[in-house]
C-alpha cells in the first residue's frame, strides 16, 4: 500500500462494519455493529466524518436510498466497499494480525 494510504483504527473499525453489514450498512447501523462488536461508545459525527474521507480515498461509494415508507421515514445514506477498499481493509487486517500474533521475542513483549 502507498505512504499515506495506511488505515487508521476507526477507519478500519468502519469499513470492517460497513463489510459485516453489507446492503444495510448506513450511519447509524455503523455506529451500533461497532459498538456491539468494540463494546466503545461511537460519535454519529465521526462516523460520517470517516466515511466522507474514506469515500474521498476511494474506498467506499455511497448512495442515498429513499425515504422509508412511514410517517416522517427519512432516507439512509448506504455505504458500500469499493475493490480498492476491500483490498485496503484485508491488507490492514493481514498486517495487525502478523503484529499481533507474531511470538514475542523479549519476554515479556516490551512491557515493564
Amino acid at each position: 500500500m502507498p505512504k499515506g494510504q495506511y488505515l487508521g483504527e476507526f477507519e478500519i473499525y468502519v469499513m470492517a462494519a460497513v463489510r459485516l453489514l453489507g446492503d444495510e450498512a448506513y450511519g447509524m447501523a455503523i455506529a451500533r455493529e461497532i459498538e456491539r462488536r468494540s463494546g466503545r461508545e461511537v460519535a454519529m459525527g465521526a462516523v460520517y466524518a470517516t466515511v466522507a474521507r474514506l469515500e474521498d480515498k476511494g474506498l467506499v461509494t455511497t448512495h442515498t436510498s429513499e425515504p422509508l415508507p412511514v410517517q416522517g421515514g427519512r432516507s439512509r445514506r448506504h455505504v458500500r466497499l469499493t475493490a480498492p477498499g476491500r483490498r485496503a481493509l484485508a491488507s490492514a487486517t493481514a498486517m495487525l494480525s502478523k503484529m499481533l500474533l507474531a511470538p514475542s521475542r523479549g519476554g515479556n513483549g516490551g512491557l515493564s
